[in-house]
């Protein structure tokens, strides 16, 4: 399979249409889906994307950076029929080389159980110290069912 990586900016349509085939189509809230992701794809501070040979997003890994010290990653996901090719492993590198590079940049996110082995693989720990406040609108649904 050849793949290509690049920094791209999606449309909220073509990451709505990529969360469809992806695990990640469940981790957002139902409230406001539409704009909120149409802020999402807007505003991160790196967005990389993965297509295979027909051109089809089959990765994407969205990122907030200060260039300076941290990457929080708000978003990585493989296409279901993609996954276990190194494509997600990839986008984090790169990522992470954007931002700054390793010796630099320290890196935040939010798994889900599911994914936290992957996460493992690429050298990443548990943290103890995060603090947070949250008090959104939160009702569970997966993008592709009805919104």
């Amino acid at each position: 399979m050849n793949i290509t990586y690049q920094e791209e900016r999606l449309t909220a349509e073509e990451y709505i249409d990529f969360l469809k085939r992806t695990n990640l189509g469940s981790q957002y809230p139902k409230e406001r889906f539409q704009s909120r992701i149409e802020k999402l794809v807007r505003n991160v501070s790196i967005s990389l994307v993965a297509r295979n040979e027909e051109k089809t997003i089959v990765g994407v890994l969205f990122g907030l950076t200060d260039f300076c010290y941290w990457l929080y990653v708000t978003d990585l996901g493989v296409a279901r029929d993609y996954e276990g090719q190194g494509i997600g492993r990839h986008l984090m590198k790169q990522a992470h080389e954007i931002a700054g590079g390793e010796k630099d940049i320290a890196v935040y996110l939010i798994a889900n159980n599911a994914a936290i082995p992957f996460y493992e693989k690429l050298g990443m720990e548990k943290a103890d110290d995060v603090m947070q406040y949250n008090k959104i609108e939160w009702t569970q649904f997966t993008v592709g069912d009805e919104m």
